[in-house]
């Protein structure tokens, strides 16, 4: 999935380059930590999600949700983006990843004030381009010389953010499903398991607080 990277459009300033992403580092946050009621929303959608609850998701999606970046935005176009009723669908992997990593506020332009999952979407550099860089979402990440969890460890990352060179690549051995993201180091190149690393414009999950309690407004790339 974070081989479609590349075609996605982004508002943040672009100032590409391995150069300037060397060195930098994007801590985690969860600012919706200090928020009683998020927490306590949180883990019952993450619950919810783990059960396959859709009338439990759906109770939750704000009227004009948004599900992707040009289509149209409410509960019905979301459940159809998002294939909500099918027993595979991508949704429920891809919500529950995104609540696991901390949650920052998140304001645009012309829009209300959200709380996104990931962090990365908000506290996303703007002088890099989000979809040829990419953060390390954990400690002590192995960068392998080949994508095989046996081959050489050229160094340790932790939180780094690093130029990337392929968002999606197979692992050596066909029989293995772990993807793996090329990633540039100054001392060359080297390969991460992709759910160690993301991009500000992957899917987020964004959320506002309202007098019925929170809801979700969008799942999309860049919270859409």
């Amino acid at each position: 999935m974070k081989a479609a990277l590349a075609a996605i459009p982004f508002i943040l300033a672009v100032l590409s380059g391995a150069a300037l992403a060397q060195e930098r580092r994007l801590e985690p946050v969860d600012e919706g930590a200090k928020d009683a009621s998020w927490v306590s929303f949180r883990n019952r959608l993450l619950a919810a999600l783990e059960k396959r609850d859709r009338k439990f998701l759906l109770s939750v999606l704000d009227r004009n949700v948004r599900g992707s970046l040009e289509g149209p935005r409410g509960v019905a176009a979301f459940r159809r983006h998002w294939e909500v009723d099918a027993e595979d669908s991508w949704l429920w992997r891809e919500l529950s990843s995104a609540l696991f990593l901390g949650a920052a506020y998140f304001k645009r332009e012309k829009g209300q004030r959200e709380l996104c999952a990931p962090y990365v979407l908000a506290r996303w550099p703007e002088d890099l381009d989000p979809r040829s860089n990419g953060a390390i979402i954990t400690r002590e990440v192995l960068v392998k010389a080949e994508p095989s969890s046996d081959s050489p460890t050229l160094a340790t990352l932790s939180y780094h953010i690093v130029a990337v060179a392929d968002w999606e690549v197979d692992d050596r051995f066909a029989a293995s499903k772990q993807k793996w993201v090329k990633i540039r180091l100054p001392a060359g190149e080297g390969f991460v398991p992709e759910e160690q690393i993301r991009s500000a414009v992957e899917n987020a999950a964004c959320f506002v607080k309202t007098e019925a309690g929170w809801r979700m407004t969008a799942l999309a790339p860049a919270g859409g």
